[in-house]
């Protein structure tokens, strides 16, 4: 609902003198917890048809999906965790970037991809179609996994969607996922970057890893990736240098050839003792705060194709911290695409 103004009204809002009681509020401004979960109570749109007649800017895509998952599973009830993950409603004000998003993007939750459990190829298939359909309509997909062995069928999907134009990578992660199998799973949550690399959709040079840091992998998947040009940069040297320098060296390896990029975001970058919801926890992260301006530094600069979100696993953090982080990381990038609009010299939404 809106305001005489014609803005939408925000949780610190009054409702106008005289409104009726029961309807001074619509779904949009009520509280966080009242009415539909989609993620910030945005509108629900899941029909591919009502999608491309909409044409929204972005689109979130749930695909909850964790039976890749060499350790603790429960990332499958990452993408309703995130969702539900916000004190805020109505309206929003990037502090960080002066902008309020939604005035300038059309923001809309495209719903889930429908999964089913203890299938692979079909869990991974109806995710890369999901995917697809979200990027045809016009919108930039944000994807809530789910494993991360969910970025091979949904940059998969982009990739084909963006052709002839190459799809850059940047990857932030506290593991490579490069590995050929885990344990003969080809399709694990280890192996989504050597899938993508070896199936074409992305060339290895264009693939750019931040984070990385712990006892895996080993000497075989180090040594394919710098065959295939992979580039990446270790905890060690954010410590040293900096992230926001690592970042920027980070964006142009990723733009050294591609027009546009992906973003693909597995939580436990962050260190575990600030998000500790996740499958394969390793100490010594990047601060929340680091990857949040990371985002917001990446899509800054970028023409963003894509993202993902993945990794979160709520059974292991009930104080809900790490879907917290996950749910900043979206409005983070959405804000961030909202300022690259502004700053460009286009117009806000009308309306």
């Amino acid at each position: 609902m809106t305001d005489e103004t014609g803005r939408h009204r925000g949780m610190n809002d009054e409702a106008p003198p005289g409104a009726d009681q029961y309807t001074a509020y619509d779904d949009f401004d009520l509280p966080s917890y009242v009415g539909l979960p989609s993620f910030q109570k945005l509108p629900w749109i899941t029909d591919a048809a009502e999608l491309a007649r909409r044409g929204p800017d972005v689109a979130i895509v749930g695909a909850p999906y964790d039976d890749s998952t060499s350790h603790r599973p429960g990332a499958r009830f990452g993408p309703r965790a995130i969702r539900a993950a916000s004190y805020m409603s109505g309206d929003l004000n990037s502090l960080q970037l002066g902008i309020q998003p939604y005035d300038w993007l059309d923001v809309v939750d495209a719903g889930d991809a429908p999964i089913t459990p203890m299938d692979v190829e079909r869990g991974h298939a109806v995710i890369e179609r999901k995917v697809f359909d979200v990027a045809n309509s016009g919108a930039i997909p944000i994807v809530l996994g789910g494993d991360h062995s969910i970025t091979y069928p949904s940059a998969s999907a982009v990739a084909r969607h963006v052709a002839p134009r190459r799809l850059g990578v940047v990857h932030f992660d506290a593991h490579a996922d490069a590995a050929n199998s885990t344990w003969g799973n080809l399709r694990s949550h280890g192996t989504p970057m050597r899938r993508l690399i070896e199936s074409g959709a992305v060339e290895g040079r264009n693939f750019v890893q931040v984070g990385l840091r712990g006892y895996w992998p080993g000497p075989e998947t180090l040594g394919w990736m710098r065959e295939r040009g992979m580039r990446w940069h270790l905890m060690t040297e954010i410590e040293q240098r900096g992230a926001e320098a690592v970042v920027a060296d980070a964006i142009a390896q990723a733009l050294d050839g591609p027009e546009v990029v992906y973003l693909s975001v597995d939580i436990d970058v962050i260190d575990p003792g600030m998000a500790p919801g996740t499958g394969t926890p390793e100490p010594g992260g990047m601060l929340t705060r680091e990857l949040l301006r990371a985002i917001r530094q990446v899509v800054g600069a970028v023409e963003l194709a894509a993202m993902d979100v993945v990794e979160v696993a709520p059974p292991f953090d009930q104080a809900e911290v790490t879907s917290t982080a996950a749910h900043r990381c979206v409005l983070e990038a959405i804000s961030a695409l909202a300022a690259r609009r502004r700053d460009a010299g286009r117009s806000p939404r009308a309306g």
